[in-house]
């Protein structure tokens, strides 16, 4: 083998390794937006605290484009939302498929 072949299978490698990071990262920042949602529907929020608006905007606009997509075509079950559940596993198993395929 070259020089040239094992440089490209490393940087397939650490490109995998990356988006898979980023997949663990993403798929835990759907958590933390469900569980807090879930904490502050039952009026768990500081009343006037920067810090949890903050963060409830921050994970709303990070998580919401992609949980949307869903929430579109998978109805609320009573007050149950199970569109999160079928976001995360769509992205495990097509985010897993890709790391996959760039891994090799």
């Amino acid at each position: 083998m070259t020089a040239a072949v094992l440089v490209i299978a490393s940087a397939r490698t650490q490109v995998a390794d990356f988006l898979s990071a980023l997949l663990l990262v993403y798929i835990l920042l759907i958590f933390a937006y469900i569980i807090s949602s879930l904490i502050f529907s039952f009026g768990g929020k500081i009343p006037y605290s920067r810090w949890s608006s903050a963060l409830l905007g921050f994970l709303r606009d990070v998580c919401e484009p992609y949980l949307g997509l869903f929430r579109r075509f998978i109805p609320p079950i009573g007050p149950i939302d199970i569109s999160p559940i079928v976001g995360i596993l769509v992205l495990q198993f097509v985010g897993g498929f890709i790391v996959a395929l760039i891994h090799g």
